[in-house]
Formats: C-alpha cells, sequence, structure tokens
C-alpha cells in the first residue's frame, strides 16, 4: 500500500487586499500518494501556485487541514515548517533561481551547504549525469540553454535525498524541445526511481502525461475536469 504523501481537507488560503478578502484556495479536499507523478492545471488565478506553495510548506494556511509527509502542518510554525522543507521537499521553479556566478556543479553544492548536507563532489556530478548534463558541469548558467537550467534546478533538488519534488510552471520559459526534455526527465524520475512530482503548470501536453491531473477553478477543485 502506498503511504500518502500529501492529505488535505477544507484546504483554505485567504489573501486580505485593503477590505476586501480573496480566497486563492477555497475549500480543497486532496490525497497525493507515494510514487505518483501529478499535475495541478487551472487558468490564471485558479489558486496552483498557493496549493503548491502551501503543500511544500512555504504558505501559511488560513483554514482546514494539511498533513504533509505524516506531519499536521495546519498550524506548524516556522521553525519546525523549515525541518520539513529542508531535505525532504525539493523545488523547481519557472526561473530557474540559479546564481550566475557560480558553476552547474557550484549552485547545487550550495543548496547542500544552507541545507547542512556533505555529499562527494563525484556523487553531485553524477546528479548531472543523470539529467543529461554531465558535459556542462564546470558551465555557468549564461553558458547554458533555458532547458539546462531547468535540468540544473532539478538535479540541485535532487541532491538533498527529497521526498518529493515540487515543480511551478518549469516549462514556462522554455520552447517546445527543452520543455519535452523536461518532461521526459521527470517522467524518468517518476517511472524509474518512484519520485513522487507534483506539477502546476499551464502546459497541457506536460499535464496530459501526468498519470493524474487536478483541475482547478477560482481557488476549487473543478469537479467536471476530475
Amino acid at each position: 500500500m502506498r503511504e500518502l504523501i500529501v492529505k488535505a481537507e477544507k484546504l483554505t488560503k485567504v489573501y486580505k487586499l485593503f477590505a476586501e478578502e480573496i480566497a486563492a484556495v477555497n475549500n480543497v479536499d486532496l490525497e497525493i500518494s507515494s510514487g505518483e507523478f501529478v499535475s495541478i492545471m487551472g487558468p490564471s488565478g485558479s489558486g496552483k501556485t498557493t496549493l503548491l506553495d502551501m503543500i511544500g510548506c512555504l504558505d501559511s494556511i488560513t483554514s482546514g487541514r494539511l498533513e504533509v509527509l505524516g506531519n499536521d502542518v495546519s498550524k506548524m510554525k516556522e521553525s519546525r515548517l523549515v525541518n520539513i522543507r529542508r531535505g525532504k521537499i525539493g523545488f523547481v521553479f519557472q526561473d530557474f533561481s540559479l546564481i550566475p556566478s557560480l558553476t552547474a556543479l557550484e549552485n547545487i553544492q550550495l543548496i547542500l551547504y544552507f541545507a547542512g548536507i556533505q555529499k562527494k563532489k563525484r556523487d553531485l556530478i553524477k546528479l548531472l549525469e543523470k539529467v543529461g548534463l554531465g558535459h556542462r558541469v564546470n558551465h555557468l548558467p549564461k553558458q547554458l540553454s533555458g532547458g539546462e537550467k531547468q535540468r540544473v534546478a532539478i538535479a540541485r533538488a535532487l541532491a538533498t535525498e527529497l521526498e518529493f519534488l515540487l515543480a511551478d510552471e518549469p516549462t514556462g520559459h522554455l520552447d517546445t524541445e527543452n520543455s519535452q526534455e523536461i518532461l521526459n526527465v521527470f517522467k524518468q524520475l517518476n517511472q524509474e526511481e518512484g519520485l513522487t512530482i507534483i506539477v502546476a503548470t499551464h502546459d497541457v501536453k506536460l499535464g496530459s502525461q501526468t498519470t493524474r491531473t487536478i483541475y482547478l477553478r477560482d481557488g476549487k477543485v473543478d469537479q467536471n475536469n476530475n
């Protein structure tokens, strides 16, 4: 039986804008198990990124209940949330978030330094080889294509020996060919290594190739598409 990675019950996130309250995520129920490759899709403003941020323990919860890796994080303090994020949840963002002055390898080494994790250089090179960048180990971000930068970001996330990976619009800045390369990396990690991956995306092609899709509309799960 697969382990439950994420369980949300009536999960809600409300933002206050002057006198107005906006429910970015509104009474969402969902479960995601280990080994799944799930896409969260919906139009702009549907709540995809907010939901992903709450699952990743990056954003607070207004109401409802959220369990992540068996921990009730609904009202957990930031000091404890950090311990859940660190080394257990990997993040890949649309803008790559690489340090321009550091090589591909050094970008990975830096994240491990801040996470307090020690790994041998050859093991990090193997991670870059896994995502098809063994020949780009010592290249700076400006020497890499958009797809290569995103693959460095994926290798960086994998270096922490994460339990699941969150990706927010990982193909948003990429052309069709590079988007497919990123999708292929995700599929390989999911199918060959059993890595749980949750992707928020507008990319219909990416979404169609995940094992399950959750559609959001106006902060709610769109039951007509699920």
